[in-house]
């Protein structure tokens, strides 16, 4: 059975209907007309030319071959499948011996401080979770020793955030390569979610922009249009993997099909723009990190890190949890997004994707909030 998932009941609807939003850690963008269905920052773009699919698109980005990519209906989508594709290797199970009949449990390594979803999947497909610690004294680093010491041999897949979320902590691709380095050892796939990793200072304007996972052994990328192109009313996601990994995921994808043909045709269109659109998005991770970071630096009564290049963190107040900061926000008509969706009820997730002057307004109100408690 599918477990629920306490961040997305909770989350739903809430954006829409906040004075201040700083709990959504998209870059948001204008969405269509009730009956619309083009963005409208995406109407006026050029079509690609006919013979340019997404996977080549997408490719070309990775510098991998069309045969490693499968598109998905967003990064969630992306994820599930990947999930699935690890722990129903029924190809071979190199665990059993050679006993046939030997059966092991499938377990999934997952990061903690982690987002929700990440755990609920893994236990939602049959797996048992298992956690390593992201630490906050070490700024929530990716550890890949505390990777390996974590990893049995019935662990099939690990499971990673980069950038972290909630922290916004960056790894290197040499960090991502001793990681996966663990998950071959134990024939295990490392799984990086890398949708916030183009949150980033690179001069490049890319979509694919920051480090990445793609092409190192048993390593398998997800990412989206959602969070740094805004472009989330699209549903468009993708997986980066070895071949044989991404047609395994393709046979599990048969039973939940979900891209449309208009997504993938509107999807085409904006990775045909990336450079123009991603320096869009670049300019508004640069200014509203300034704001996060003056915001953190001038408050005595908030401890964490305002990461470089990155639009939210992972924050506690001196005299109050995580929720009795959200809820406290709330009355106020701010979102900010308590700690405990992220195994942590002390602190809360402050992010600001909207543009520079809305979340300016914003971070004044929320001030005097915090002043209050």
């Amino acid at each position: 059975m599918f477990p629920e998932i306490d961040y997305l009941d909770w989350i739903s609807g809430r954006p829409e209907s906040a004075s201040h939003d700083l709990g959504s850690s998209d870059l948001r963008r204008p969405l269509p007309d009730p009956d619309g269905v083009v963005p409208p920052e995406l109407a006026d773009l050029p079509a690609p030319p006919e013979d340019t699919d997404l996977e080549a698109i997408i490719a070309d980005g990775y510098d991998v071959e069309p045969e490693n990519v499968l598109v998905t209906a967003g990064a969630t989508h992306a994820n599930f499948l990947v999930v699935a594709a690890a722990i129903n290797d029924t190809d071979e199970n190199p665990n059993s011996d050679g006993d046939e009949t030997a059966h092991h449990d499938p377990r999934v390594l997952v990061e903690k401080p982690g987002y929700e979803p990440l755990v609920a999947t893994s236990e939602g497909l049959g797996a048992t979770v298992d956690r390593f610690y992201r630490r906050e004294e070490d700024d929530y680093a990716l550890d890949p020793s505390r990777v390996s010491g974590a990893t049995t041999d019935d662990t099939r897949c690990i499971v990673v955030t980069n950038r972290h979320n909630p922290s916004g902590n960056r790894a290197e691709r040499e960090t991502i390569a001793d990681a996966s380095s663990a998950a071959v050892e134990n024939d295990a796939y490392l799984i990086v979610d890398e949708v916030y990793a183009p949150f980033c200072e690179n001069a490049d304007p890319s979509v694919f922009g920051g480090p990445t996972g793609a092409g190192l052994p048993n390593t398998v990328v997800t990412n989206s249009l959602t969070k740094f192109h805004g472009f989330g009313s699209v549903r468009i996601g993708w997986l980066v993997a070895d071949a044989e990994f991404v047609s395994r995921a393709q046979s599990i994808m048969y039973h939940v099909p979900a891209v449309s043909g208009p997504a993938a045709a509107l999807a085409r269109r904006a990775l045909y723009s990336d450079a123009q659109l991603a320096a869009e998005s670049r300019e508004r991770i640069l200014e509203n990190q300034e704001l996060l970071a003056e915001f953190v630096a001038g408050r005595d009564d908030l401890t964490g890190t305002a990461t470089a290049g990155c639009t939210y963190g992972f924050f506690e107040h001196e005299s109050a949890d995580g929720d009795e900061v959200s809820e406290a926000a709330w009355e106020e008509g701010i979102l900010v997004v308590p700690g405990r969706f992220f195994d942590d009820k002390e602190r809360f997730r402050l992010s600001l994707g909207h543009d520079g002057g809305t979340v300016k307004e914003g971070l004044e109100v929320f001030g005097s909030v915090l002043d209050e408690l």
